[in-house]
């Protein structure tokens, strides 16, 4: 039962894999702390939602849009002590996102009572110019949110973060308005065309939210603390493949980490030419250049810094808030690493990584983890 279990949820929440004409029925655990693990830095962490219309170019999924927006939570560090904070997920959007996975909960509003760590609309911290950027891009069909765990934790260590729902790619993205936009792209993902289309749009997303907060007409208050001259992007499945597309497309970008993504498309995400700046992939086991012949080919042609650390137990959900929102309604995905030692590990080696390549931290963990963790070996 259990490995019918692990199969039907594989396909049923896994970011970026389609989904079976199954519908799974679960229940909530009884009196579950709905809330996020504490982030581990020294500062308190603030965040504020920005709504972003970019006017030159159309929609990608929707063409006869002459503008693409997009929602972008920005995470960051913050003196304020007390406030409200952000809101995880609207009832409408945990609702979606569940019926979209064809999962039936007692409860289907659950996702928007999960609590977060980061004080809504706080007074961002710090120096003129002083603070990397770190932008975020979640799996197909899931919400910028659920790569929260991550973004507080490196908030918390004095990075700027920014979560983007990729519009047309997620269940629903609700937006200030009241509007709410569908999964547009979901009717479209059945070749292998379909990725080509996908990774350079979102490098055009990313691109476009860079211009937004460290050009000359800034959308967020706080642009002034951004270094941009250090900047880094991480991305969970098929966000961690647009990652390594929004790299080579835009050079502002020094640094990348995939979080078990692949290269579900027909070509190659890097030149032939190869390309020099420093990236790394988490995964879990069976996720190797092997099984992987596009992205491992695409690993080959990395002619700088590289690694790819495997982590023992793990499964494509453990690399961000999946795991824990599994948990939450009862289902079982395979995992046999402790959720919470899954988060663990995806916050130190997101942090070490930025920590090294953005702030000039030599990382002996990224050398040999596993001295910190020995779940987790380089391949």
């Amino acid at each position: 039962m259990r490995e019918l279990n692990r199969k039907l949820l594989a396909v049923a929440v896994a970011a970026g894999l389609l989904l079976p004409a199954v519908t799974m029925t679960t229940a909530a655990h009884a009196n579950t702390d709905l809330a996020l693990p504490r982030p581990t830095g020294s500062h308190s962490v603030g965040a504020t939602n920005l709504w972003l219309k970019d006017t030159s170019r159309a929609d990608t999924w929707v063409p006869e849009q002459p503008y693409r927006e997009l929602m972008v939570t920005v995470w960051y560090p913050t003196d304020a002590k007390r406030g409200t904070t952000v809101r995880y997920m609207t009832p409408e959007d945990s609702t979606t996102l569940l019926a979209g996975k064809h999962i039936e909960v007692d409860d289907p509003t659950i996702f928007s009572k999960v609590r977060t760590n980061a004080l809504r609309d706080a007074t961002p911290a710090g120096k003129k110019h002083t603070l990397p950027l770190v932008v975020l891009s979640p799996g197909f069909t899931m919400p910028r949110m659920t790569l929260t765990t991550v973004a507080e934790d490196l908030a918390s260590h004095g990075y700027v973060v920014a979560g983007i729902d990729h519009t047309g790619e997620t269940h629903s993205v609700t937006f200030p308005d009241g509007h709410v936009a569908g999964c547009t792209a979901c009717a479209l993902d059945d070749d292998r065309s379909f990725w080509d289309r996908l990774y350079p749009g979102r490098a055009e997303d990313v691109s476009f939210v860079l211009d937004r907060l460290t050009g000359p007409r800034p959308a967020w208050r706080g642009s002034s603390l951004i270094d941009a001259t250090r900047i880094g992007m991480a991305g969970q499945s098929a966000g961690g493949a647009a990652t390594l597309a929004a790299m080579v497309r835009d050079p502002r970008i020094d640094a990348g980490l995939d979080l078990d993504g692949g290269n579900s498309g027909n070509d190659p995400l890097i030149p032939a030419s190869g390309f020099a700046k420093p990236f790394m992939i988490i995964s879990q086991p069976r996720h190797t250049p092997a099984t992987d012949p596009m992205l491992g080919a695409d690993y080959a042609g990395l002619t700088g810094w590289k690694r790819w650390m495997s982590v023992a137990g793990a499964e494509h959900e453990s690399f961000g808030d999946v795991a824990l929102l599994a948990d939450w309604i009862g289902l079982d995905f395979g995992a046999t690493i402790d959720t919470l030692r899954g988060i663990e590990i995806t916050r130190r080696l997101d942090g070490a990584m930025f920590d090294q390549f953005l702030r000039g931290r030599p990382q002996r963990m990224l050398d040999d983890p596993t001295t910190c963790y020995p779940e987790v070996t380089r391949i």
